[in-house]
């Protein structure tokens, strides 16, 4: 295998850590630390693992596990050697990861060892038993990144749609590079920053969004392996950057030890993955001294539209786009609106997404004959370009962080003896921004959680759990007999 063309965007990558290998790049929550030299180290031995398991150039590698170093060196090593990562949610469950790789057709598997249900996979904890970790000191390392076209797949993250059944948004290493150089040089990132990474790991926000940044300044960064405001706050005093999501920023309102103070070396606080209420802004604003920077981004796009670094950050607005991207406001026909007038947020730049994996169908509804990817998200336009979202075309719920398809839900929900029709609705609540509520028309009395629950436990994640069930004689319809779920959502709400 030859070395990149300069196209492989873990080149990219490596080329930004030059001259900087001896620096600290990831530390862990025992204290461990990763220099950059040793992380592409890793990489290389990793990615020659993969070679070793068949990974060939455009391959997909389904990958689920739990948050680690040794999961961002996996990622880099997919990457390395020319596949495509296909990250999943550790909380999956084995139904669920069924879909994923039935629908990716990987040729490599890598799990956490209470997952390893097939012989054929492999697994990443160093266990002793032939977990990638313990294969790299025996096979021989993959020197230099593989050449690869900037059109190649890099990724390909699941996403959803009404249907319940899960697309895949299949980025290219230049959607992985476009968005990467366009939020790294947005948001100021430079050799002076040390960010602290509270996100997980398996999609957009973690995993391209703060470590590319990182990457491409070769930073230091404070990686734990799972959010907790005590311990963020205690990184705040030696750090100038951290990412979060609504429920992240809510708890650390909620800890008396968020000052002013602690925050004195932070330059940048952005937040993303689920609207931000003005309250909360202002609530951190107030604690903080420092006002977030909301963006907006989706799976498909990656980040594209930002509040500005310098300049006026609004609460409620998302800002302007990025450099390279264009953004537009369309009516449902799909033509341009005014400014200030309500339509679905469209979308055109090298950044966005080659295509849904595998459905040729749903790639040719989301984008227009011109190139243009529409969103479904509502919002508005002002005359300067600002953009304020209304709300959002699906029904899809967002709760701390994670996309809830409902219709996911209903589909678990009506097999159930008892259950004749669901809704799934979201609702407000105050840490996690929205909770999951099952709304059921039931033809037994006696169908309660106790019943429900061992259908979800088999099915679903646990973050997909209705935290909240409501039970009525009939749903409410409109003249076509669809579920108005506009309705459900203003009475429970």
């Amino acid at each position: 295998m030859s070395a990149g063309d300069g196209c492989n965007f873990a080149t990219d990558l490596l080329d930004a850590a030059a001259g900087h290998m001896t620096g600290v790049f990831l530390t862990d929550d025992d204290g461990t630390t990763l220099t950059y030299g040793a992380f592409f180290d890793r990489v290389r031995r990793f990615a020659g693992v993969l070679v070793a398991a068949g990974a060939t150039p455009g391959d997909r590698i389904v990958v689920q596990v739990e948050k680690s170093p040794d999961a961002v060196v996996l990622y880099v090593a997919c990457l390395w050697a020319g596949a495509v990562h296909v990250p999943l949610n550790p909380g999956f469950t084995a139904d669920e990861r069924s879909f994923f790789v039935e629908d990716s057709l990987p040729s490599v598997v890598v799990v956490d060892p209470a997952h390893a249900t097939d012989p054929t996979w492999l697994t990443l904890a160093p266990d002793g038993s032939g977990s990638v970790r313990d294969r790299s000191e025996e096979i021989s390392p993959l020197i230099a990144p593989v050449s690869r076209h900037n059109g190649d797949l890099a990724a390909i993250l699941y996403t959803s749609g009404t249907t319940g059944r899960p697309k895949g948004a299949a980025l290219t290493h230049e959607s992985l590079r476009a968005n990467a150089r366009s939020l790294h040089g947005a948001w100021h990132f430079s050799a002076a920053d040390r960010l602290v990474h509270g996100l997980p790991i398996f999609h957009v926000h973690g995993l391209f969004v703060a470590l590319h940044c990182a990457m491409l300044s070769a930073i230091p960064v404070r990686f734990h392996r799972r959010f907790d405001a005590d311990a963020v706050i205690d990184d705040l005093a030696d750090a100038t950057v951290f990412m979060g999501v609504p429920t992240h920023y809510r708890r650390l309102c909620a800890n008396d030890r968020l000052t002013p103070e602690v925050c004195a070396s932070m330059r940048l606080f952005t937040c993303g993955s689920a609207p931000l209420s003005e309250a909360a802004f202002d609530d951190f604003t107030a604690r903080s001294g420092h006002r977030i920077c909301e963006r907006y981004g989706m799976s498909e796009t990656g980040i594209t539209i930002s509040n500005p670094y310098d300049g006026d950050r609004i609460a409620g607005s998302i800002g302007y786009a990025l450099p390279g991207v264009e953004t537009r406001i369309v009516d449902e026909d799909g033509h341009e609106v005014g400014p200030d007038t309500v339509g679905i947020v469209a979308i055109r730049s090298r950044q966005i997404m080659r295509e849904y994996w595998g459905r040729p169908d749903a790639t040719a509804t989301a984008f227009t004959a011109d190139g243009w990817f529409i969103t479904g998200d509502v919002g508005a336009m002002a005359a300067d370009g600002r953009i304020t979202l209304q709300g959002r075309a699906s029904d899809m719920i967002i709760s701390g962080g994670e996309n809830v398809y409902p219709k996911e839900i209903e589909l678990v929900l009506d097999e159930i003896p008892g259950i004749m029709e669901s809704a799934v609705i979201g609702v407000p609540e105050p840490d996690f921004g929205e909770q999951v509520l099952a709304v059921l028309v039931c033809t037994d009395d006696q169908v309660d959680q106790a019943t429900i629950q061992p259908a979800l436990d088999a099915s679903l994640a646990r973050f997909k759990h209705p935290r909240r069930y409501e039970y009525v004689d009939e749903l409410p319809r409109n003249a076509m007999g669809k579920v108005q779920k506009n309705a459900l959502r203003q009475r429970y709400g």
